[in-house]
């Protein structure tokens, strides 16, 4: 069964996301513990789960009929050892200036690197793995100010965007999980050369990896192994090799290039492999239409125990978001804009950066709202809540347009008028 209601709020709750399917006993105990009554949506099957009917016949093209079924496999509860607890340390505001220029050098050392490796040499990793470790510094004083770099930036190929956004993904929901920052260098360094493979393949075939036959499929999954023999002699620790081997593994054993599942997934693997799926559901292709944010989560939660440990879902929605910085929303008022930051207290009030009216017109003043303090000392008959999460290149709503300026609250439009 669908649960699409409670009888509270679901920010009171422990369900980090609103809406999902039972699937077990489990589920039950825990809505019993908080609710008296649920809502639940019999129109609602796992076939339709928020997929537009282009995406899901590419998506389960590409990852559900290749797995095992929906088996199911509970492992212990995860246990970080000495976990760290980060303290956000700036404001997004600040925090954005000073990485502006950091994915741009990211993509920089992936040219540099993918091209030599390509080219049959040795590759240059030092700076990769100096971006990276300015990655890690950024996330760990401000989470949200790399996500909403990497979702306004425009980038000059689609494999380096891939890896560098995946990067991303990843560093943020290790912050949340507590690991050191060691940890966090090696995760980050092992996603940017987690597509160093993809430089073998064909490029009409990574045009299409959405839509391949089994023969291309095959030739496709070859990128992980072609990847790990490029960089095995490279001197790179065993940790990021893990991430470069095992970020396409899955839970259930439904992965590749061996087919490994469990606890015989490295930790780092199995983070880089959520982030990685991630990027590619919501990511925008010219050859497909991507997942909303929102839906992506929605997916990613129903998926918890079969392609990916529940654990680890759960830690990456709570880092994320429901609405992720740089997702484009419409309120329940007819406003539409861009989440800026959201409050794991608040999942479903994030922070949004207004930039059209009711009307859809766009406004001369961009505007902050945070709905969590907005809808404080409001009735819920006058809360202002998301109404729906907009695709991606939604018309009149460019992020990229607006530059933080001035006081917190205050967006600059300067762009926009000398465009």
């Amino acid at each position: 069964m669908f649960v699409s209601d409670l009888d509270r709020p679901w920010h009171q709750t422990p369900f980090p996301i609103q809406g999902f399917y039972i699937r077990s006993q489990n589920d039950i105990r825990a809505l019993v513990s908080h609710c008296k009554w649920v809502m639940v949506d019999v129109a609602e099957s796992r076939d339709s789960v928020a997929l537009s009917k282009e995406t899901g016949k590419s998506f389960r093209k590409a990852s559900t009929s290749r797995t095992s079924g929906r088996e199911e496999l509970q492992l212990a509860p995860l246990s970080i050892r000495q976990p760290v607890t980060y303290q956000t340390a700036t404001t997004l505001k600040r925090e954005v200036k000073a990485s502006r220029r950091l994915l741009a050098d990211a993509e920089k050392a992936l040219k540099e690197t993918f091209a030599t490796a390509q080219s049959g040499q040795m590759p240059e990793l030092r700076p990769a793995a100096e971006v990276a470790r300015k990655m890690v510094a950024s996330v760990a004083r401000q989470p949200d100010a790399l996500l909403w770099l990497s979702r306004t930036r425009q980038y000059d190929d689609y494999i380096y965007r891939h890896a560098i956004n995946t990067a991303v993904w990843a560093l943020v929901c290790g912050r949340q999980l507590g690991l050191n920052e060691g940890l966090l260098n090696h995760l980050g360094t092992g996603c940017l050369l987690s597509q160093v493979g993809k430089t073998e393949l064909p490029k009409d075939l990574l045009m299409r990896e959405h839509q391949l036959g089994p023969e291309e499929y095959a030739e496709y999954r070859s990128y992980v192994t072609r990847g790990v023999k490029l960089l095995e002699h490279a001197g790179l620790s065993r940790a990021v090799m893990s991430v470069v081997q095992g970020h396409r593994e899955r839970h259930n054993g439904s992965g590749f290039p061996q087919g490994i599942r469990g606890d015989r997934i490295p930790l780092l693997a199995k983070v880089a492999g959520i982030a990685e799926f991630f990027e590619s559901m919501t990511a925008p292709r010219d050859d497909q239409q991507p997942l909303t944010p929102a839906k992506a989560v929605s997916l990613l939660y129903d998926m918890r125990n079969i392609e990916f440990q529940e654990d680890l879902v759960e830690a990456f929605i709570q880092a994320i978001g429901i609405y992720p910085t740089g997702s484009l929303v419409e309120l329940s008022d007819g406003q539409r804009g861009v989440v800026v930051s959201h409050s794991p207290e608040r999942r479903l009030w994030p922070r949004v950066m207004v930039m059209q009216g009711p009307d859809c017109q766009p406004l001369k003043t961009a505007r902050i709202i945070d709905l969590a303090k907005f809808n404080q000392s409001r009735p819920s008959s006058e809360a202002v809540t998301v109404r729906d999460c907009l695709p991606h290149g939604t018309e009149g709503l460019d992020p990229a347009l607006y530059d933080v300026t001035g006081g917190e609250f205050r967006w600059s439009l300067n762009s926009l008028i000398n465009r």
